[in-house]
């Protein structure tokens, strides 16, 4: 029996969706402003298949437009667009309102090319030239555009101020892309460039001797006393009296319809003897990552959960180990959300062996996980690849699972 339509349409969703990685645009205050997504195989190849009519269409529309609520948290998307998904109109399937339709580099600003830029212009998209240098040969689209991707690796300091002074009296909105420092994020943002993209804000620059905030402890304490491999309930009720983010946290989760509570809470220790060990241990690790990340981009949070998900998820697939992969996922992230060296949150959680060898980057037997879970991340779809196939698992169960987790993890950090 042939499948309907629907079916099918569902079917070509999850199969699109299972090599998607994003990587976030920052403001001026590192406020996430949107996402620059990676398909493995580039939504364009829709338009490549032997029957690109309604049906590719149709595929393409309700993959991106379901996806968005979960990819990019109500933030911009930023599309990488060829020149034939540009020329046949393709982004238009996308809403206006929160896509940034970027132009590659290798795309000649000829008059079909401005043509269709035009079109997007009238239809309300913001356009984005990526990767942008000087003298770039795209210079003729600079007064189409609305964002323009300067190439920090590709440009120098001469070059960056210069195009900044040429393009932004124009109303041209100036990104900082591939800036890997804080050096270079505060060297930007002097030049005058108001967005920003790159991994400087995932590892953040700091002092080895600056003391730990007393909070950020509590929240080390608590993930070491929930990694032993011996509970103390005692201690974990001490530690939580002791942060009171955590606390009121906790009585909330008691006390909500989820949990589905009756009775009165009397006290922690009451709370915590309802919630069992197994719970404890979980709710515990999430909460304690989502209160540390309180003040800090959403993103980093997010992309935490996620990794802790799909660590989790991948574990499932794989000869048991004796490591608690969620959690070698969600400590990945804990140096650049509390600003502390990996060294010292190593130093200061009872971890097994193999965790603390791939947290302290000297590999081990987790290695494998542990470059997959990164590979995805980013979107080095060759290097996922490869790790899968070391694990014994395909590319499908690889992407599935990074969809699952990142549903997951959307559904954790906003309550949705």
């Amino acid at each position: 029996m042939a499948s309907s339509p629907a079916l099918q349409s569902v079917a070509a969703s999850k199969q699109l969706f299972r090599f998607v990685a994003r990587q976030p645009i920052l403001t001026r205050e590192q406020k996430v402003f949107g996402y620059e997504l990676l398909f493995r195989d580039g939504v364009e190849n829709v338009f490549r298949s032997s029957d690109p009519e309604a049906a590719a269409r149709s595929t393409l529309d309700s993959t991106l437009l379901m996806g968005f609520d979960v990819l990019c948290d109500g933030h911009k998307a930023f599309i990488n667009c060829t020149r034939d998904l540009l020329l046949k109109d393709g982004i238009t399937l996308l809403p206006a309102e929160q896509t940034v339709v970027e132009i590659l580099e290798q795309i000649e600003p000829d008059d079909l090319v401005v043509a269709a830029c035009l079109r997007l212009k009238s239809g309300g998209y913001t356009i984005a030239l990526d990767d942008f240098v000087a003298n770039d040969p795209r210079e003729p689209l600079a007064p189409l555009v609305d964002i323009l991707k300067v190439d920090f690796e590709r440009t120098n300091r001469t070059e960056q101020i210069a195009l900044v002074k040429q393009y932004a009296p124009s109303g041209r909105r100036m990104l900082a892309e591939k800036v890997e420092t804080q050096d270079q994020f505060a060297a930007a943002q002097e030049m005058g460039y108001v967005y920003f993209q790159g991994y400087f804000f995932r590892r953040p620059e700091v002092l080895r001797a600056r003391e730990i905030p007393t909070n950020q402890m509590n929240y080390l304490r608590l993930l070491a006393a929930v990694s032993k491999d011996e509970m103390d309930l005692r201690e974990v009720e001490q530690i939580i009296k002791t942060e009171a983010s955590i606390l009121y946290r906790l009585l909330r989760y008691l006390n909500s319809p989820i949990f589905g509570m009756r009775n009165e809470i009397h006290s922690i220790r009451h709370g915590l003897a309802i919630l069992g060990e197994r719970e404890i241990r979980r709710w515990i690790r999430l909460v304690t990552l989502v209160s540390a990340g309180e003040q800090k981009s959403s993103d980093l949070v997010l992309s935490a959960l996620v990794r802790a998900r799909f660590c989790e998820l991948v574990a499932s697939k794989i000869p048991r180990t004796q490591s608690d992969l969620f959690l070698v996922g969600m400590v990945s992230m804990m140096d650049a959300i509390l600003e502390i060296p990996m060294e010292e949150i190593l130093d200061k959680i009872a971890l097994d062996k193999d965790t603390k060898s791939v947290l302290s980057g000297t590999g081990g037997r987790l290695q494998p996980v542990y470059q997959l879970m990164l590979a995805q991340e980013a979107g080095k779809w060759q290097a996922a690849k490869e790790s899968a196939e070391r694990l014994h698992i395909t590319e499908s169960e690889t992407g599935e699972m990074w969809w699952q987790a990142m549903q997951w993890g959307r559904q954790v950090s906003t309550g949705g």
